[in-house]
């Protein structure tokens, strides 16, 4: 029995990469919905080469039946819907920075810290961090393990 996802800003580039990444995988175009918010509704996004899917709305959507839910809708959404989703049974992996400082939710790189995936159970949501965050800390990983890290200083303009 295949998995349920559901991509939760199935519209915008995060999204949109998700669901290519899916498509690369192979998972079946039937296991995956594509979801965001009631202006994107009836829309069509690409999945992989050669399938579209039909954008749901977030507002009303049912979770039920779902596994997982990747979402990257921003942190207010992701605020409203992942606790809904969670308490349906899905697991969100929450791309936002809605959860990343929740005591309760873990903050995962899964090249750096793996086993910390397990503390999920408490809500039924994973945090990732920041784009900067994650390529700093994969590289900062085996140097730290090969010698160790006091201190890092970084500066981001990511706005700029």
């Amino acid at each position: 029995m295949s998995k349920k996802y559901v991509v939760v800003g199935a519209t915008g580039n995060v999204g949109r990469e998700i669901l290519q990444i899916l498509a690369e995988q192979g998972v079946p175009t039937q296991a995956v919905e594509a979801v965001a918010s009631s202006r994107s509704i009836g829309m069509e996004v690409s999945y992989g080469d050669d399938d579209v899917l039909k954008v749901h709305a977030l507002d009303d959507f049912d979770f039920s039946g779902t596994d997982i839910v990747l979402s990257s809708p921003g942190a207010k959404v992701s605020a409203e819907f992942a606790p809904r989703a969670a308490a349906a049974g899905a697991v969100v992996i929450d791309n936002s920075s809605q959860f990343r400082m929740d005591p309760d939710v873990p903050l995962v790189v899964p090249e750096v810290n793996p086993g910390a995936i397990a503390g999920y159970r408490k809500k039924n949501i994973i945090a990732n961090p920041n784009c900067s965050t994650i390529q700093m800390v994969m590289a900062l990983k085996p140097i730290h393990d090969a010698a160790g890290i006091k201190r890092v200083i970084v500066s981001t303009y990511q706005s700029v």
